[in-house]
C-alpha cells in the first residue's frame, strides 16, 4: 500500500473536518426546525428547544392538515412542478441538441447562441415582464407561472455542453440508417443523456418549487397560490390565518403558536425537495462534469 505522508494526513484530516462542519451547518437548521414543529408551544416560547422535541405534540401538523387552502396550495405546487418541468424539457432538449452541433450542421447557429445568451445578461425588468404576461391574457391564470419560465437558458447551456461530449459516431450511424434529427434525438441522444437530463431536471424542479414571487404578482386570489406564495403570505399574517381557520381555534390555540406553526409550514414546504434530491443526486456530479468545458 502507498504510504501517506504526515503532511498529507493533516491535510486530509483538515479537509474532512471542514466538510463535516459544512454538512452540519446545512443539516442542523432542518433538525432544529423539525424539533420546534413537534414541540409544545411553552417550551418553544421559553427557548428550550434545540435539536430534540420537548413535550412532543403533532398539534401544528394537525392544524395545517385542517387548513384546506394549505393543502390546495401544496397540490398546486406539485402540479406546477410536473407541468412546468415537462414544458421546459420539451423546449430545452431539441434546442440543446440543435445548438450542440457545429456551424456547418446548423445554419445560423452563432445567431441563435448569441440570442439565447443575451437573455441571460439583459432583462427587461419586472414591469415589462408583467405587461407581457398581461397582454397575453395570462393574469390570474395557472399558465402565468409556467410560460414565462419555459426556457431556462442556463440549464439549456448545461445540457448543450453535455450533448457535445457524446460520441458523434452514434448520431452518424443513426443518420446512415435513415433516422431524422428528431428520431436521432429521441432514440439515441436522450437514452444516453440521462445524467445531464437528471441534472437540469433537478435545477428546474427546485426553481419551480421555490418560486413564490410570480404567484404573488400574477395570480388574483390566495386560492390560486402555489405553496411558496401561500407560505409567504400566511407567514406574514399567521394570527389572522389562525382566526379564519374552519376548526376549533380555541382548542388548537392552547397547543400551537406562531413559531411552531411557521416551523411546520417551512418543514413541509422543504420536504418534497429533500425527498427528490437523493434520487437525482447520483446523476448530479456526473452530469455537471461530463457537461463541463474540457481543456
Amino acid at each position: 500500500m502507498k504510504k501517506i505522508s504526515v503532511s498529507r494526513r493533516f491535510f486530509l484530516a483538515g479537509a474532512y473536518a471542514i466538510l463535516v462542519i459544512a454538512a452540519l451547518l446545512c443539516v442542523l437548521p432542518f433538525i432544529n426546525l423539525l424539533a420546534i414543529s413537534f414541540s409544545d408551544k411553552t417550551a418553544v416560547a421559553a427557548g428550550r428547544v434545540t435539536f430534540l422535541p420537548i413535550q412532543t405534540t403533532t398539534a401544528s401538523y394537525r392544524y395545517l392538515i385542517s387548513d384546506h387552502q394549505f393543502l390546495r396550495s401544496f397540490g398546486t405546487s406539485l402540479l406546477r412542478v410536473i407541468i412546468g418541468v415537462s414544458v421546459q424539457l420539451l423546449i430545452m432538449l431539441p434546442a440543446a441538441f440543435s445548438l450542440s452541433h457545429s456551424k456547418d450542421q446548423l445554419f445560423g447557429r452563432s445567431f441563435y447562441a448569441v440570442y439565447f445568451v443575451i437573455t441571460m445578461i439583459v432583462s427587461g425588468g419586472m414591469i415589462p415582464s408583467y405587461l407581457v404576461v398581461a397582454k397575453l391574457g395570462l393574469i390570474g391564470s395557472f399558465w402565468s407561472m409556467i410560460l414565462p419560465m419555459a426556457v431556462p437558458v442556463y440549464n439549456m447551456i448545461i445540457l448543450m455542453n453535455f450533448m457535445r461530449s457524446l460520441p458523434k459516431e452514434l448520431e452518424e450511424a443513426a443518420m446512415i440508417d435513415g433516422a431524422t434529427p428528431m428520431k436521432t434525438l429521441i432514440s439515441v441522444v436522450i437514452p444516453i443523456s440521462k445524467a445531464g437530463i437528471a441534472t437540469v431536471m433537478l435545477f428546474c424542479i427546485i426553481s419551480h418549487w421555490n418560486s413564490w414571487f410570480d404567484g404573488m404578482i400574477y395570480l388574483d386570489s390566495v386560492s390560486q397560490y402555489p405553496l411558496q406564495s401561500y407560505l409567504y403570505a400566511q407567514l406574514r399574517s399567521i394570527d389572522r390565518m389562525m382566526r379564519e381557520m374552519e376548526t376549533n381555534y380555541e382548542a388548537l390555540a392552547k397547543l400551537v403558536n406562531m413559531r411552531t406553526t411557521r416551523a411546520a409550514m417551512m418543514f413541509i414546504g422543504a420536504l418534497p425537495m429533500l425527498i427528490v434530491y437523493p434520487f437525482l443526486q447520483k446523476y448530479f456530479t456526473k452530469g455537471l462534469v461530463l457537461g463541463s468545458v474540457k481543456g
